[in-house]
């Protein structure tokens, strides 16, 4: 099936897993303990992509123009993940050049300084790549297409459908904005997720939040913004992912909820 012709919440969902793969691959690229990228993930994110694969000598090469005459911005799958604006001859000559064109002083020059070609590397590339991907994706949508996100994640939490909860909660936080929360809010055995926002004066705030048992399939919402300083509020939130205390938002009306913040 082609992108366009995916329903919204199938490329939604495609673009969350493009964005989580990209980050991972950054993070792989900008560890301090770690010299080599993860070339499994780059591969798996190149492959959501359009850039067609060329083996050049001993070069895995993606290239974003004609894969017989490699003319185009290519990108090298190593360490260095750098993007070219040349021939796939040229890169292959830069980065896997023969004893007999290493002889020559006009190949050396262009060996030792290729920053004529280069267009970007290691985590710019990446980013280039990941917007590649989502720019293929048809992300506009209407009420009926939020309205089914709804209904299958209100359908996932009445059959404790963990996976299925949890992936509608994702798609409504990518649509609003929500993160993860932070670790002053994490509680054990939850899915916790919120809009996060940096205040004045160094002030962090995070809500509406929404709390989902992974153990006993609850699903709260506490409307309120959560300062991280704020020990009684961290607590409050703690009660009501217990229920000991009332929730803003209980079960289907927390998916009510998102739904209408969508629009």
């Amino acid at each position: 099936m082609k992108a366009n012709e995916m329903s919204f919440k199938e490329n939604l969902l495609k673009k969350i897993r493009i964005d989580e793969t990209a980050k991972k691959v950054k993070d792989s690229v900008g560890h301090p303990d770690s010299r080599r990228i993860d070339k499994s993930l780059m591969r798996g994110l190149l492959e959501m992509g359009q850039r067609i694969y060329r083996k050049e000598r001993d070069l895995d090469l993606y290239v974003s123009g004609s894969p017989d005459t490699g003319e185009g911005d290519i990108l090298v799958l190593d360490n260095d993940l750098t993007i070219y604006k040349t021939s796939a001859e040229d890169v292959a000559l830069r980065k896997s050049p023969t004893v007999k064109e290493m002889v020559n002083i006009r190949n050396i020059i262009r060996i030792l300084n290729d920053s004529d070609v280069v267009i970007s590397k290691k985590e710019a590339s990446v980013e280039t790549v990941r917007k590649e991907c989502i720019n293929l994706l048809d992300l506009s949508f209407d009420e009926s297409d939020i309205e089914i996100i709804a209904k299958d994640g209100l359908a996932s939490l009445e059959s404790a459908y963990t996976d299925g909860v949890i992936e509608a909660l994702s798609l409504f936080g990518e649509l609003l904005g929500y993160v993860d929360s932070p670790k002053a809010l994490q509680i054990s055995r939850h899915h916790i997720i919120g809009r996060l926002t940096e205040k004045q004066k160094g002030e962090t705030l995070f809500g509406p939040t929404v709390l989902y048992s992974l153990i006993h399939n609850t699903l709260r919402l506490v409307e309120d913004e959560i300062n991280y300083s704020d020990k009684e509020k961290i607590v409050f939130v703690q009660q009501v992912a217990a229920g000991k205390v009332k929730a803003s938002k209980e079960g289907a009306d927390v998916f009510d909820y998102l739904r209408e913040a969508v629009r």
